[in-house]
């Protein structure tokens, strides 16, 4: 066997698939074993489909009615099979699927859907408004078509059209930022659900650990310890173990190996880790080929529910004239306590006594609280007539850095829960290590979950950090009890049975390398490192990505209400228009174009962690920022009227009175931009040059302002003069009034913050900033 890409794959060719597999393309299956398939995508039915090698009627036509063919797309739940490709691309029935898909156009996101909202508001009342200023100006007697000029100026300038780009275009910027930190977001509205989420639900084996099984302990069912050392060798009881000299050790990895789907191929695992342990175990006893030496002529494949697997072989030297179950027998391995539910007798004699029932109890417990995954192994005849060969034990040792993410998430309001199918002592060394359990935590079971009623359940759930020996049935029901106390929940996974909680959680992160074709599928995030680390990195850029967004609307809206203001206070007062049409239109280029759009790449600020998750209910626009922005358009425009009625002293409008307007605007414009960077740090604490597209932005907008001044061609399109170095400095001390009033408000927020502390008493700095 060897691993190709899908997409190199031709008609004729022979496929493997097996448990965790997403389906290649269309296949003609020739070999099944106990194989079923998810094809829920194509029938709707959420019951696999059982196959088999029969040949079907020419009748059958629909998906659900081929039961020989595994179709591409779907996902193999069970068991393994064999087949030959007959459809690829387009020629297969998902790519006919795909056809019908292309003609569909996706759905808005919800942040785009209120953004969306939010403008349709915003350009009614503008309209209201300019109407309101067209017929004032006319009743004063002002020429109509000048009003309507200006009307239709103010309308491009007001309407927030660039609100549904500037959310789109940030959402975009934000995965793409995301996918540079090792995380793939599959959806844009996981981009702004990752800043609400509140409880992390982790899957141990290859989330939290790393998923490199290595067999460290031996136990026999005859009570001989054996250890693992890391050069290979296998010590028992202070002596070398080799194929001759422990009969016991060695059946007990003949079971591991003959009971077992995974390959060796030039020192790679291909398969199970687990498996891949058992194997790597006997090559370094140099026990080759031990699978070779028998035929298996049937097998009971390993589920999250029964937690055990079995096969039924024959030595490959048995007579074909005999009868076949003469020389069979069957090779278990599994969970202990299940497996020792089938076992009667012990490995080299003498029966299962309840004493030696729980002594072999007491040793995985033991093993366990070393974090040691503990897997038993039987043989017999008969699968409820076994022999207890004996246990091997497995290290799978923690993440690099998953103990500090788990910190940082917890010092961020976000709970991390552990969800594990191993022993309650394995699971307990593991969570322990990683700072997620104490010996005063509680634990529970899969099935503590099922007896304790349901007015206890949700809030035992909460209250609980570590949850071992579960089903896939058990961690939907976490994820519901979770989402039901109304909290925004992530589960991460890597196995198959993690794929229908990641696809009930509000976000599914799935593991790129390690995870099976189900689990990626079900997933809305991939982490393409498997660290669970990037999942810190993922919800600091959610949370940088809305504020991002509401520091752009905080800028657009107070722009606009500015302009809108100065228009129509200048009117009411009897002054001429301080702007002309060509003039607005150019502020409408900067309110939209790229200092605002540069707002959305604000690099991610260091302290955003220490923010607790936001509510999914939140309003972009709430009514303490609605204030904020309302003073900061008073004092663009007070500052504005002040100029234009400075220089209109003569009481004569001139192209020098509306040039010194016009410059006063778009200098307030761009000192509030800079305020606008962030809600409450001081903008030398975040540092000028930390956004450079920024800069360029700015820089690009007063180089096109002062090009508009000076340059003879422009100046005759936008009405405008040259202006002194002296007026140049006038306009840009008093436009940066604006910033300076906003540093003054940040100052008092942060010693205010120091003070009171809010988190105590059930607030954030951020309301504090928004509301003073």
């Amino acid at each position: 066997m060897q691993e190709m890409l899908a997409g190199d794959l031709v008609p004729g060719d022979t496929v493997n698939i097996s448990l965790g597999d997403r389906v290649p393309a269309d296949i003609r299956l020739t070999e099944v074993v106990d194989l079923e398939v998810d094809e829920s995508s194509f029938t709707g039915e959420t019951i696999p489909s059982r196959k088999s090698t029969l040949p079907q009627s020419a009748a059958c036509k629909g998906v659900s009615q081929l039961k020989n063919i595994a179709f591409m797309g779907t996902f193999v739940c069970s068991g393994h099979g064999k087949g030959v490709v007959i459809g690829v691309g387009e020629d297969s029935e998902f790519g006919s699927v795909f056809r019908m898909m292309q003609n569909e156009e996706s759905p808005k996101t919800p942040l785009q859907k209120s953004m969306s909202t939010l403008g349709k508001q915003l350009s009614f009342y503008s309209l209201l408004i300019i109407g309101c200023i067209m017929l004032l100006g006319w009743l004063q007697g002002r020429h109509l078509l000048a009003m309507f000029t200006i009307g239709v100026s103010l309308a491009v300038a007001a309407i927030p059209e660039g609100l549904p780009i500037v959310v789109t275009v940030t959402l975009a910027l934000g995965v793409i930022r995301m996918a540079g930190r090792h995380a793939i977001v599959k959806r844009l509205p996981i981009v702004e659900t990752l800043g609400c989420v509140n409880v992390v639900c982790s899957d141990k084996t290859g989330t939290l650990t790393e998923n490199k099984m290595e067999v460290t302990r031996l136990y026999t069912a005859s009570r001989q310890r054996a250890s693992v050392g890391k050069t290979g060798a296998v010590d028992c009881e202070g002596c070398v173990v080799s194929p001759s000299s422990h009969p016991d050790i060695v059946k007990m990895i003949e079971v591991g190996c003959v009971c077992n789907n995974a390959q060796l191929r030039g020192g790679q695992i291909i398969g199970h880790p687990t498996e891949g342990a058992m194997l790597a175990l006997a090559h370094k006893l140099n026990l080759f080929g031990l699978r070779d030496q028998f035929v298996r002529t049937e097998e009971r494949t390993f589920s999250s529910e029964k937690k055990w697997m079995g096969v039924l072989v024959r030595p490959r030297s048995h007579q074909v004239t005999e009868p076949p179950s003469k020389n069979e027998d069957w090779y278990m391995k599994g969970a202990l306590d299940v497996v020792l539910r089938h076992c009667t007798t012990i490995s080299g004699g003498g029966l299962l006594t309840p004493s030696l029932h729980e002594h072999y109890m007491s040793v995985a417990s033991e093993y366990g609280h070393q974090g040691l995954r503990v897997v038993a192994m039987a043989y017999g005849r008969d699968l409820n007539d076994l022999s207890f060969a004996g246990l091997m034990a497995m290290w799978d040792p923690p993440r690099e850095n998953v103990r500090d993410a788990i910190a940082n998430l917890h010092s961020s309001g976000v709970s991390v829960k552990m969800i594990t199918g191993d022993a309650k002592e394995t699971g307990e060394a593991i969570a322990e290590q990683l700072g997620l359990w104490s010996p005063d935590s509680v634990s529970l079971s899969g099935d503590d979950l099922e007896t304790l009623p349901p007015h206890q359940l949700t809030d035992s759930i909460a209250h609980c950090s570590l949850f071992y020996r579960v089903t896939p049935k058990h961690k939907v029901t976490i994820v519901k009890s979770l989402q039901s106390l109304g909290k925004i929940v992530a589960m991460t996974g890597d196995g198959t049975n993690d794929a229908v909680a990641l696809k009930r959680a509000d976000i599914g992160v799935a593991m790129g390398r390690s995870g099976t074709d189900v689990c990626r599928e079900a997933g809305d995030m991939i982490l393409t490192d498997d660290n669970f680390s990037t999942i810190t990195a993922a919800i600091e850029e959610g949370k940088m990505i809305y504020y991002n967004i509401r520091n752009f609307v905080r800028f657009q809206l107070s722009t606009s209400i500015a302009a809108l203001s100065l228009i129509t206070l200048s009117t009411m007062m009897g002054l001429p228009n301080p702007l002309n049409a060509m003039q607005i239109l150019w502020i409408n280029i900067i309110m939209d174009g790229p200092p605002a759009q540069s707002l959305g790449v604000e690099p991610v600020d260091e302290d955003i962690m220490k923010r607790p998750p936001r509510k999914a209910t939140d309003r972009m626009v709430t009514l303490p920022l609605l204030f904020q922005i309302v003073t900061t358009s008073l004092t663009i425009v007070a500052g504005t009227l002040w100029v234009f009625r400075k220089e209109m002293e003569d009481k004569m409008i001139t192209p020098r009175d509306t040039t010194m307007t016009f410059t006063c605007f778009v200098f307030f414009d761009m000192f509030n931009a800079l305020s606008c960077r962030s809600m409450s740090k001081s903008l030398f604490s975040i540092g000028l040059f930390t956004n450079r597209m920024f800069l360029y932005a700015v820089g690009g907008s007063i180089v096109g302002q002062l090009l508009v001044i000076y340059f003879p061609p422009l100046q005759a399109v936008f009405q405008t003069e040259a202006l002194s170095g002296g007026d140049l400095l006038f306009l840009a001390t008093l436009a940066s009034s604006v910033l300076v009033l906003d540093e003054f408000r940040k100052m008092f927020v942060r010693r205010f913050f120091k003070k009171t502390r809010p988190r105590e008493h059930g607030c954030s700095a951020m309301d504090i900033v928004c509301t003073i």
